[in-house]
C-alpha cells in the first residue's frame, strides 16, 4: 500500500511538472525544440588546410542524436563530423548564447539568432552518452574534392562574421542547414531523397514526436497557427534529425552513387529515453472535459438561483485574456511565420479581459454583457467554419471553447433577466419621495392608473 501511494505520488508530481512545462512551451516552442545544450565557446576553430594538403583523405559524416527526455530534446539533434588530416571535429548549427540581451523576448518575437561552430568531436559526445541517447554516424559518399569543398563551406560559415543565422524551427534549423550544405558540396551532382510523405504536415510530425508530452503539444497548438498545417514534401519532413537520417540512408545521387556509403552506431543508448505516456486522466483533453462538466453544473446552479458568482467569471476570462494577449503578440508582432494566421485569436484575445475585469462593477456591466454577446456570436461562427479551415486544432480546445460559450450565455441570460425584472418593477410602480427613501407616509405603494 505504501509503495502504491509512493508510485501515485511520483506520477502526480511528474504530471504537474509536465503541466508547467506545457504552459512554458508557448514561450519556448519557437526555439528550443531542436537544440542541444551547447554553449558558445572561445576555442579555436579548425583551420583550412593548404593547397598541398588537399590530397589527404577526409571523411565527412552525419551525426544523428536520438531524442532525450527533456522537451528541448524531443526531436534529437544533427551535426556534421569531419575527420582526417589530423583532425576530428564536429560542426554544430545548434549553438546559441543565452547571455545575449533580451534573449527570451527575442525567442518569442522570432528574432533568435543561432550560430555555426566547429570544435573537437570529443566535446560533443558526452552529453548524449550520459542521457542514454542512441547516436548514429553516416559516412557521406564524397570524392576528395567534394569533401574538401564541404569542409571549406563549414569553415567559412563558422567565421565570426558569418556564423550567425536567423533560426526557424522547421525551415532553418540544425538539420535543414546541413542538408543545404550537402547540396552545396556536390557541384554537378544532385542529391535525390525519397519523395514519400509520412506525416503530411509539420504539426502532424510534431504530434508524433510529442505523443507522450500532451501538455507540451497543447502549448504548441495554441501558439502556432495554420502556418504548420499545409501539405509538406518529403524534403520538408527532414527538419527532424531522425527523419533526416532515415531518408539520407535511402538517398541517391544523380550520378548513381548512394549518398551514404557506411553507417555505424557510436552509442547504442538505453532505448527510448523519453518519458512514458501521460495517463489520460491527467492529459489536457481529460482536464478540459472535467472542467466542461463542472461548468454545466455551475451554469445550471447560477440560472436556478439567478446569481452571478463573480470570481468564477473573473478567473476564467482573465486567464483567457492573458493567454490571448500572448497570442495576439505572436500573431501581430512576432516575425514567426507559423504563428499567423491563427484562428484561435477569435477565442484567445485580450478583449476577454473586459469580462474578467468589468464583472466586478455594476457601472461597467454593459461592457461585460456586450463582450459576452460578442463571444457567443463569434465562437459559434468559428466552430461552424472550423471543419473547412486549414488549421488543425488540439482536441482539448473544443471543450474549453464550450466552457467560454456556456459562461458567456449564462452571464448574458442572468443580466437580461435582472434587467427585465428591474424595468418591469420600475414601469409598474411610482414611489413618492418618501418611499424612495425607504419610508411611506401611509406604508402604501402608489400605482399608476392604467
Amino acid at each position: 500500500m505504501i509503495a502504491m501511494h509512493k508510485s501515485l505520488h511520483e506520477l502526480i508530481l511528474k504530471s504537474i511538472y509536465r503541466t508547467i512545462t506545457g504552459a512554458m512551451a508557448i514561450l519556448i516552442v519557437m526555439a528550443l525544440s531542436w537544440l542541444p545544450a551547447t554553449a558558445v565557446t572561445a576555442g579555436d576553430m579548425p583551420r583550412a588546410k593548404s593547397a598541398g594538403e588537399a590530397d589527404s583523405p577526409l571523411t565527412v559524416s552525419l551525426i544523428t542524436c536520438y531524442p532525450g527526455p527533456e522537451i528541448y530534446e524531443l526531436y534529437g539533434h544533427e551535426a556534421i563530423r569531419v575527420r582526417g588530416e589530423g583532425r576530428d571535429s564536429v560542426w554544430n548549427y545548434g549553438v546559441f548564447n543565452f547571455r545575449e540581451p533580451n534573449f527570451v523576448y527575442r525567442f518569442v518575437k522570432g528574432e533568435t539568432d543561432y550560430l555555426c561552430a566547429g570544435y573537437p568531436f570529443e566535446w560533443f559526445m558526452p552529453e548524449y552518452v550520459s542521457r542514454g541517447s542512441r547516436v548514429v554516424e553516416q559516412d557521406l559518399n564524397l570524392t576528395p574534392e567534394e569533401a574538401h569543398r564541404l569542409l571549406a563551406l563549414l569553415q567559412t560559415e563558422a567565421l565570426p562574421q558569418n556564423r550567425r543565422y536567423r533560426y526557424n524551427y522547421v525551415k532553418d534549423n540544425c538539420a535543414t542547414r546541413i542538408l543545404d550544405r550537402i547540396d552545396d558540396a556536390y557541384d554537378d551532382v544532385r542529391v535525390i531523397y525519397p519523395d514519400s510523405v509520412t506525416y503530411g504536415t509539420f504539426r502532424n510530425e510534431m504530434r508524433a514526436y510529442n505523443r507522450n508530452y500532451p501538455w507540451y503539444q497543447f502549448g504548441i497548438d495554441l501558439a502556432l497557427g495554420s502556418g504548420i498545417d499545409y501539405g509538406v514534401t518529403g524534403r520538408e519532413e527532414m527538419f527532424v534529425p531522425v527523419e533526416m537520417m532515415q531518408r539520407a540512408g535511402a538517398a541517391r545521387l544523380s550520378d548513381g552513387r548512394r549518398l551514404v556509403k557506411a553507417t555505424r552506431v557510436l552509442n547504442e543508448g538505453d532505448g527510448d529515453v523519453t518519458l512514458g505516456p501521460t495517463p489520460f486522466w491527467l492529459s489536457p483533453l481529460a482536464v478540459a472535459w472535467i472542467l466542461f462538466v463542472l461548468t454545466i453544473v455551475f451554469a445550471a446552479y447560477s440560472l436556478k438561483t439567478n446569481r452571478i458568482i463573480k470570481w468564477v467569471y473573473s478567473l476564467w476570462f482573465t486567464l483567457l485574456g492573458l493567454t490571448g494577449t500572448l497570442t495576439a503578440f505572436l500573431v501581430f508582432i512576432s516575425s514567426h511565420e507559423a504563428t499567423s494566421p491563427n484562428m484561435l485569436l477569435i477565442w484567445l484575445n485580450p478583449l476577454q479581459l473586459v469580462i474578467g475585469l468589468c464583472v466586478w462593477w455594476r457601472t461597467l456591466r454593459p461592457a461585460a454583457v456586450a463582450m459576452a454577446y460578442c463571444d457567443i456570436v463569434a465562437l459559434i461562427c468559428m466552430l461552424l467554419v472550423w471543419p473547412f479551415m486549414q488549421q488543425s486544432g488540439n482536441p482539448a480546445i473544443f471543450p474549453l471553447i464550450g466552457i467560454t460559450l456556456i459562461l458567456s450565455a449564462t452571464y448574458a441570460i442572468i443580466i437580461h433577466k435582472d434587467s427585465y425584472n428591474n424595468n418591469g418593477r420600475s414601469s409598474s410602480t411610482v414611489r413618492t419621495p418618501a418611499t424612495r427613501k425607504g419610508r411611506s407616509a401611509r406604508g402604501i405603494t402608489i400605482k399608476k392608473k392604467s
